[in-house]
This record gives C-alpha cells, structure tokens and sequence, in this order.
C-alpha cells in the first residue's frame, strides 16, 4: 500500500474571494445592528408614511407627471435620505469604532489588501441600499405614488449619490475620534434631512439660505431624483455634476487623510 504525497499550499485565498467574504460580513453587521436598522430603514419608512398621509408640509406637486399626491414629492426625497443614512451616517460611525478598537488595523494587517477592504465596505453599502430602495418604494406604492422617468438615470444618481456620501463618511471616520464622529455623523443627518430638500422643500428657505443649500449633496440627489421620478425629466446633468464633484473630492480626501490607527 503505498502512502500519497501531500503538498500543502499555504497562502491567502484569492482577492475576489477575501473581498466577497468581507463584504458579506460587513452586510451581516450592518443589519444585525439596531441601531443601524433604526437609522436606515425605521426612519425612513416613518418619515414616508407620516408626511405622505398627514398635512404637515405643503409640498409642491408636479405639473408635468405623477398623481398629484405628496408622496410623488417625498419619495424621491426619502430614497436621497437613505443613501445618506447608510453610505454617510452608518458608515462613519461603525468604520470609526473599528478605528478606535483596532479593528482596521488588524485587518490591514491580514492578507486582505486595504484597498480591498474598503471595496468590501462600500459593497457591503450597496447591499443594504438595495433593500433599503426595494422596501421604501414597496411602501410608495402603497401610498400611491406614481413614479415616472428612466430607470437608468435613477441607477446613476444613486451610485453617485453613494460615491459622494461614502467619501465624507470615511473621511469623517478616519480623521476624528469615535466619539466625535458619533456626535457629528447624527448632526449632520439631521441637519440635512430638515435643509437638504428631503422633506421641506428648498423653495421655504430664504434665496441666500436656498443658493448654499442647494450645492449640498444632500439636495444634489434629493432634486435629481425628483426631477426624474416625479416630473419624467431626462438626466438631471447639474446635479449628477454636483455629486460627482462631492465624490471626488470626498473619495480623494478619505484616501489622503485616513488614519487606521
């Protein structure tokens, strides 16, 4: 009986796989946390139903497509917030307690390239936006909205959207303390989901107010998305070129100056 000749490989896993393993992790964590469902689908979906069914903002209709109903105004508005709420806020705050514990550190340690774990995080955002978007426009259309336009141009503003707001949540993350990016990443939601045209519209604040409100990303995403689910219109250029210069200058910050210790 003769014995076989064993040869072992050792080495890390292939990068495609290391980066699909940690961004499944990575969606694991984000939907097993409480906190980060509260932000990123309980708010939301109450923001939607709440301003679609009661009085409380007079928002404007469309006069070129839809139903007439508030919720053709709120909806693409309340999608802007979620992306906000999971590419910005949820990812600021968890990347930076990873910092703060040494998490990053150690994983930048393993085979798994820093790089690659970065690409893992943002997939690991773009899962949960996916179900974040498919549960908000299931409640929509309940509440009769009735959207219009390209799909394509709405794929586009979003992943936009999603580059723009994961930059500024990195930077934020690897540049302040945990505690600091905590306190600062939940102001910042705030303020923008009152002045970034989610649910008021940028027409109730003073010209001044509304010409610096209206560079945010926030209301960069907010209006694209508006002017195509709600009035049919094509490829809102203005906005999707203000997004893709928050992007850029976001992504390249957080690359320069993120500090993983």
């Amino acid at each position: 009986m003769s014995t076989g000749t064993y040869a072992p490989k050792p080495g890390a896993a292939p990068v495609g796989r290391m980066i699909a393993a940690q961004a499944a992790l990575e969606t694991r964590m984000l939907l097993r946390n409480g906190e980060q469902l509260l932000l990123t689908v309980i708010i939301p979906s109450l923001l939607l139903v709440l301003f679609s069914t009661v009085d409380i903002v007079t928002v404007p209709v469309s006069t070129t497509g839809g139903s007439g109903k508030a919720v053709d105004f709120l909806a693409p508005g309340v999608l802007a917030l979620a992306v906000l709420s999971t590419a910005f806020t949820g990812q600021a705050i968890a990347t930076g307690f990873e910092r703060r514990y040494g998490v990053l550190k150690r994983l930048g340690a393993s085979p798994l390239p820093r790089w690659a774990l970065m690409t893992a995080k943002t997939l690991a955002v773009l899962v949960t936006e996916v179900l974040q978007i498919a549960l908000l426009t299931a409640i929509a259309l309940g509440l009769g909205w009735s959207p219009q336009g390209d799909p394509g141009s709405v794929l586009l503003l979003l992943v936009l959207g999603t580059a723009a707001f994961s930059g500024l949540g990195l930077l934020m993350a690897g540049t302040l303390r945990a505690e600091a990016t905590l306190a600062a990443a939940n102001l910042v939601f705030l303020l923008l989901l009152v002045g970034g045209g989610v649910i008021v519209p940028l027409e109730k604040f003073p010209d001044a107010a509304r010409s610096v409100l209206e560079l945010l990303p926030i209301s960069a995403l907010s209006d694209g998305l508006r002017a195509v689910l709600q009035d049919g219109a094509a490829l809102p250029w203005g906005d999707a070129l203000t997004l893709a210069v928050w992007a850029v200058l976001g992504l390249g910050a957080a690359a320069k100056f993120f500090r993983w210790e």
